[in-house]
């Protein structure tokens, strides 16, 4: 008899410990499962065009505006030398409307001008003397009527000297030509920048840092306008998509943040929710009830930081939790 009680006062002190851990467990956080995603960057030229080089190969981490990948580029150097000369030459005749007479032109008119107003000085001076030799008669009429035609006739030619000299130092162009030379230089311009860009379009960098996740063409082939080459994955692009329950979703809000568990992942690992979904999705049978209602699933999406993003790759399975 006593061989047989005391395994029963040890069977119930076990089923009484038992009893009491049951009541006074703590639950594990609730945890849902997920999966890392990622948002890639497909780069692709603007301009259909032969591709003639790439400068980067799967998995390479790449700095923004390191090269990416390259096209042929002869029609657009060619056109952008053109614009560029057309350019230089429009600018050329705009200065040259801009400028007077060249300098000995402008010498000779007034040396011209000098010669022609000593010539009606003195011709001033004679008339002014013979008036007055008229009224003793030592000069004639005739003498003096020449005079005054001629001081006309001198007077004549300054003026005309006057008028040509001003034309040698003001600008070659009249305004309203002048004013349409500006804007065949303006138009010029334009012209060169858009050649510019054109060039620059065939040699495409990379827009942010990124690690290269795929290439899509090789060089030498034909490569059409908006048809992706390179596929990149930003830090910042990689993100984790979960689901939970209907029951859930009032738990859950943007901003706040979560812990992350994956195998062999590192220890701390937490990311922030950035997205929730306004409408909810079914898991199987699709079918709305009152008694369907837990099947209601929410999509979640959330950023980790950018120094742990790097520990996910997209496709890993990872389990979610409230951070503690």
């Amino acid at each position: 008899m006593k061989r047989l009680l005391l395994p029963l006062i040890v069977l119930g002190l076990v089923a009484a410990g038992g009893a009491w851990w049951w009541q006074n467990r703590s639950d594990p956080p609730q945890g849902w499962q997920g999966y890392v995603d990622a948002d890639y960057v497909r780069v692709a030229p603007t301009l259909a065009g032969q591709l003639v080089a790439l400068d980067v190969h799967r998995g390479q981490q790449v700095a923004a505006g390191a090269p990416l990948f390259s096209q042929d580029d002869t029609d657009e150097c060619a056109a952008q030398a053109q614009a560029a000369a057309t350019l230089a030459e429009a600018k050329d005749r705009l200065t040259n409307l801009r400028n007077a007479s060249r300098e000995t032109e402008i010498a000779q008119a007034k040396a011209d001008l000098a010669d022609m107003i000593a010539t009606r000085d003195q011709i001033a001076e004679d008339l002014n003397r013979n008036e007055q030799l008229l009224r003793s008669g030592a000069a004639t009429k005739q003498t003096v009527d020449q005079q005054h035609a001629q001081l006309v006739s001198a007077n004549a030619h300054v003026e005309a000297s006057q008028a040509k000299l001003q034309q040698m130092q003001d600008p070659t162009g009249r305004a309203f030509e002048i004013l349409a030379q500006q804007q065949v230089v303006a138009e010029q311009r334009a012209a060169l920048e858009q050649a510019d860009w054109r060039l620059a379009q065939r040699h495409v960098a990379a827009p942010m840092a990124a690690e290269v996740a795929d290439t899509y063409a090789m060089p030498g082939e034909m490569i059409d306008a908006g048809t992706p080459v390179v596929e990149l994955l930003p830090p910042g692009n990689i993100l984790v998509r979960f689901f939970v329950p209907e029951t859930a979703l009032a738990t859950l809000h943007t901003g706040e943040r979560l812990s992350i568990g994956c195998d062999n992942c590192g220890p701390d690992l937490t990311a922030t929710i950035t997205f929730i979904a306004p409408q909810p999705e079914y898991t199987p049978p699709v079918i709305y009830s009152e008694q369907t209602r837990d099947k209601l699933v929410y999509m979640i999406e959330a950023h980790p930081a950018l120094a742990q993003a790097t520990m996910l790759k997209p496709g890993e399975p990872v389990t979610v939790r409230a951070a503690p």
